[in-house]
């Protein structure tokens, strides 16, 4: 990451007020021997007083300077003229209008750090706040930053996490379709969080960024530049932080390639793997979102061997070190996708075996993947093409049973369906549906795997360890597959029962993760993968991997400052 070197002001000497100007002359040529005398020993006691007021005088300057260089360097403000007036002149209002420190944030001794004095960098404040909001496909959330440049790399201090309510049809800004005023309105309160988080002093050079995933990808370009322009503008007009510019992705549709990344740099930055003087493995990350899943992970090759050039390589540098990363966002294999894609097979499947008869459509579907003695009614669209958009319409409800007797391997024959192993793979080896990835046996043998978001969502709830191999989470599948009268196991885990009973496709849910790990990505099913929600009190997830970024300068904001009314 660039940094920027700033020097300290200079500081103005000034001439030492004790000081005496000489107060005799020598002209006179009359004057008596005694006067005479009186004066040689006037100019004497003089020079001796001018001596000792110097040098009482260079030590105060001494002690100034000492004041002045050790003092933390937490004033630092815009450099701009309505930044040196504001707070100074009355009737002032809050514009639009940019200051001219690119990416740089003003700090007062008042909201400072009790972890240092100084900042370890001339060219920032001791502390800077980051906003970020994550625009996801189920629900958006905002987390505000604390950060102190105490040392060479950025420490997170804390951080304030919220998100919008749940509700049928997910809360996210997709949800909203053709509403962008309505999607951008829903945001609001997420920045209150903010507004109340940020120190006032603070809030112009704050900068905020909203950056929105599979689900608003899904929406199509127009529907979601609209959203996407709405947001924007609110954030501009009502709110006080600096917006990121769209030319550093500051209200956008995150690329999932920079969504695994992020997740990757915030893991291993909170696990204290990067940013540190010393280099050591790094951890690999699983993410599994509602729309999308990203892995990413530092692969290790046996010489001669590298990895096969592609979109799927990456490099990076941060903290002063360089790293190679394989990452690949699979669009359409986040958890709710993979859902509704399972449904949608096994109806496909019981209409190509009866493509004539659609009496079954009046009944309920067994469905493996909904344990025993349960239901669930499910929305399956069709688009133009498929058989039965003339007969049922463009959507049909469904109402999907589950078997007489558990059969959690028919449900995971389902979901190991929709990865399309069979597909060709032109650079091997691959993962799944033809895409080239490193094999983790050979290449990321005994490195950390941390998988989070839906992973945890789904494993935690029912008592799985922070730590645990795939062949354990195979075992809590056939549990929770089995139906009630094989959940004994979870009554002593607080609101299990309860969770398992709301969600008639956790069986479904299992199945997916537990295809996607070991099929999909070939993870052996001994290997051990971690969980985890936060780290060290934070959450996990890509957001803070894309705010540390907005920490230096050039990375696409400036100052609001005040505009003199």
């Amino acid at each position: 990451m660039r940094r920027t070197s700033v020097s300290l002001p200079s500081k103005s000497t000034s001439h030492d007020p004790h000081e005496k100007l000489a107060r005799y002359s020598n002209s006179g040529a009359n004057e008596s021997a005694a006067s005479k005398l009186e004066k040689s020993k006037n100019a004497r006691m003089t020079q001796s007083q001018r001596s000792r007021y110097l040098k009482t005088g260079g030590i105060l300057l001494f002690v100034v300077f000492l004041f002045y260089y050790l003092s933390p360097s937490s004033t630092q403000v815009p450099s701009t003229v309505g930044g040196a007036v504001e707070g100074a002149v009355q009737g002032t209002v809050d514009t639009v209008k940019s200051g001219s420190n690119d990416g740089q944030s003003p700090s007062d001794s008042t909201y400072g750090t009790t972890k240092c004095s100084k900042s370890y960098s001339k060219s920032k404040p001791i502390v800077q706040y980051a906003i970020m909001i994550d625009a996801g496909s189920t629900g958006s959330r905002v987390h505000v930053y604390k950060f102190n440049n105490c040392g060479p790399t950025p420490e997170l201090e804390s951080e304030e996490f919220k998100m919008t309510e749940k509700k049928e049809g997910g809360s996210g800004l997709s949800s909203y379709g053709s509403d962008a005023e309505g999607a951008a309105k829903s945001l609001d309160m997420l920045m209150d969080v903010a507004v109340k988080t940020v120190p006032d002093a603070l809030k112009s050079c704050t900068p905020v960024a909203v950056k929105a995933t599979a689900g608003l990808r899904k929406l199509g370009p127009e529907l979601s530049n609209n959203i996407l322009k709405a947001v924007r503008t609110r954030l501009e007009t009502v709110y006080p932080f600096a917006v990121v510019s769209d030319e550093k992705g500051g209200v956008q549709v995150m690329d999932g390639t920079d969504e695994g990344v992020y997740a990757w740099i915030t893991t291993n930055f909170l696990l204290g793997n990067i940013g540190g003087p010393a280099p050591g493995d790094t951890a690999a990350v699983f993410d599994l979102g509602g729309g999308s899943t990203q892995v990413v992970f530092e692969p290790k090759f046996k010489l001669p061997e590298k990895m096969a050039e592609g979109d799927h390589k990456y490099k990076l540098t941060f903290g002063g070190r360089d790293f190679e990363l394989y990452q690949h966002s699979h669009l359409g294999y986040g958890l709710m996708a993979a859902r509704e894609t399972i449904h949608k097979t096994l109806i496909d499947d019981i209409h190509a075996a009866n493509p004539s008869d659609l009496s079954w459509t009046a009944s309920p579907i067994i469905n493996p993947c909904i344990a025993p003695g349960m239901n669930r009614s499910v929305d399956i669209a069709f688009d133009e093409k498929h058989p039965l958009r003339a007969k049922l319409g463009e959507k049909n409800e469904f109402v999907m049973k589950g078997p007489s007797s558990p059969s959690p391997a028919q449900c995971r024959k389902l979901a190991e369906k929709m990865l399309y192993k069979e597909a060709e793979c032109k650079v091997a080896p691959c993962s799944f549906n033809g895409v080239h990835q490193p094999s983790l046996e050979k290449t990321f043998q005994h490195e950390d795997v941390y998988t989070f978001s839906y992973f945890f969502d789904r494993t935690d709830p029912l008592g799985m360890p922070e730590s645990f191999t795939l062949r354990e989470m195979h075992d809590l599948t056939s549990q929770v597959c089995g139906g009630e009268s094989h959940w004994d196991m979870f009554t002593s885990i607080p609101d299990a029962i309860k969770e398992l009973r709301d969600r008639p496709e956790w069986c479904l849910d299992l199945n997916f993760m537990m295809a996607l790990l070991h099929t999909g990505y070939e993870m052996p099913i001994d290997r051990e993968v971690k969980i985890a929600k936060k780290l060290k009190g934070n959450e996990l997830g890509w957001s803070l991997g894309a705010s540390l970024p907005l920490l230096e300068a050039g990375s696409g904001w400036k100052c609001r400052v005040k505009e003199i009314s």
